[in-house]
């Protein structure tokens, strides 16, 4: 602990990720906090300009994957916060094979540097609830020693479970570290920019015929404070981060005023189609999965360890909701776009069926 320091508090924390909302928000929390005489910020990259401003009294150092377990062990930091993670490959960006190596690599390397660090004493860890996976399988909710019932398909989920074996070894090896892992479910809130936020903002929302599964989600400000909690007091141990209670994704969509198109399962990348039809993001498996099966999950060993439960999932999603009350306008170009969108994914579709029955030596008629 660095002379000075209030006891329990550390005095040095790194936190990686910081040219992200994440990163960057925590560490302005923290350096916000007198007890804490320095905060230093990992990443690779420049923070986007609305960021930067945040990050006045941050110390930044550009450090990519390999660099950054010279830097921890240079900075004699007490408590390490790991946010640098991708959730869905960027294929301007490398794709799945960069996301891999930032999110898998690059967390192997810093616990590496983690475990050569004589004066870390605690670490905190950005996971998902999309280690449970998402299958039919599964069980009606979650709790953190639930095993996942199938190897999920997503690469997020997969680099997740990765991750928390790392850090399941690294506890073995320095049990004088306070680690935690914070399984947190889907971000949500007006200030959100995600992957799944962008999905509710389309005017037109992709659904799964005959499915309407159970969400749960957590508003970004109550993850920020989480994570602040985490580092200015000992949490050790795993943590589900949800808000209570649940929305079905249609009610969801309905909450957001916004028109469902079913699309059969089989059909799946008519999905994902429209929504780069409409202009929106990238779907990737572990968001089909997701609006699939649903996920819930128990937070009791949060509201009773931190003394803090999150706004209901509802409420959160209804921040949401308040933020992104003028759509951008449908029209009938984009509903054109829209519609080819699914035809070209049910054409896709029909054509691997009938590749895989031509190969078994079967027949289909249509």
């Amino acid at each position: 602990m660095t002379p000075g320091s209030t006891p329990g508090v550390p005095g040095v924390v790194v936190v990686t990720g910081v040219s992200r909302f994440l990163g960057a928000h925590v560490a302005a929390r923290l350096v916000a906090d007198d007890r804490i005489d320095r905060v230093i910020g990992l990443d690779a990259l420049d923070p986007a300009p609305e960021l930067a401003s945040l990050l006045d009294g941050v110390e930044r150092v550009r450090a990519d994957a390999e660099a950054v377990g010279s830097v921890v062990d240079d900075l004699g930091a007490d408590a390490v916060v790991h946010l640098n993670l991708i959730t869905a490959p960027d294929p301007h960006q490398g794709g799945r094979a960069a996301m891999k190596e930032q999110n898998v690599i690059g967390t192997m390397q810093l616990l590496a540097a983690c475990q050569r660090a004589p004066r870390l004493r605690k670490l905190v860890v950005r996971s998902s609830t999309a280690a449970y996976g998402a299958s039919f399988r599964d069980p009606a909710v979650f709790t953190e020693d639930t095993e996942p019932r199938a190897v999920p398909r997503g690469g997020f989920a997969r680099d997740i479970l990765d991750i928390e074996g790392y850090v399941r070894g690294f506890r073995r090896r320095r049990p004088d570290v306070v680690a935690t892992v914070l399984r947190f479910a889907p971000f949500i809130g007006s200030r959100a920019n995600t992957t799944l936020t962008r999905y509710f903002a389309q005017p037109v929302v992709p659904t799964v015929l005959g499915r309407d599964p159970r969400l749960q989600f957590v508003h970004v400000d109550d993850a920020l404070e989480i994570l602040y909690r985490s580092v200015v007091s000992d949490h050790p141990g795993t943590y589900n981060v949800a808000g209570p209670g649940v929305l079905a994704l249609s009610q969801a969509i309905r909450r957001a005023g916004r028109i469902a198109v079913p699309v059969v399962e089989p059909g799946l990348s008519g999905a994902a189609g429209i929504a780069r039809a409409l202009g929106f993001g990238r779907y990737g498996l572990d968001q089909v999965d997701l609006f699939v099966h649903g996920r819930v999950v128990d937070t009791t060993r949060l509201t009773r360890e931190y003394g803090f439960t999150p706004r209901s999932t509802a409420a959160a999603f209804d921040d949401f909701v308040q933020g992104h009350r003028d759509p951008a306008p449908l029209g009938p170009e984009r509903l054109h776009r829209a519609e080819q969108a699914i035809l070209d994914g049910i054409r896709r579709t029909r054509a691997a069926v009938r590749e895989r029955v031509g190969q078994r030596g079967g027949r289909i008629d249509g």
